[in-house]
């Protein structure tokens, strides 16, 4: 896997990621760190990819069971530590699941899979922060 970061210039804080996969993201800083706001946050994007690091599991896992699930969002909310460097400390990840008929018991061995073995983004994050979810089921 690789990874390729430009900075954007003088003016600012916006950096332009460009992945081995062939995609572009940006990231950018809060105006009081010099940045104008245009992009994600470094640390906001390590985030989304621990959720969309989950969120592929509990999909793809369910979805190997034969189980009619037909929608994923993980809602994230983290705290990061005071002092440098602001690792995040605490993340829960709020699953909403929707499905046919999706048995609870699936979608909680789903979650916890991800969570306990397949999850990269979780592993590393767990050393340094208290790791939490919960889950809703809809019918769908």
């Amino acid at each position: 896997m690789e990874c390729t970061i430009d900075w954007q210039g003088p003016e600012g804080m916006l950096f332009i990621s460009r992945t081995g996969s062939g995609h572009v993201l940006a990231m950018d800083g809060a105006p009081d760190g010099g940045g104008r706001n245009l992009a994600p946050r470094p640390m906001e994007t390590v985030l989304a990819g621990a959720g969309g690091c989950a969120a592929y599991d509990v999909v793809l896992i369910l979805k190997r069971g034969r189980h009619a699930v037909t929608g994923c969002q993980v809602a994230l909310t983290a705290e990061r530590a005071d002092t440098e460097p602001k690792v995040f400390t605490k993340i829960h990840y709020a699953f909403r699941v929707t499905g046919r008929d999706l048995p609870a018991a699936a979608v909680e061995r789903a979650v916890e899979l991800s969570h306990t073995k397949y999850c990269s983004a979780i592993a590393m994050l767990e050393k340094t922060a208290e790791i939490t979810h919960s889950i809703e089921i809809v019918a769908a």
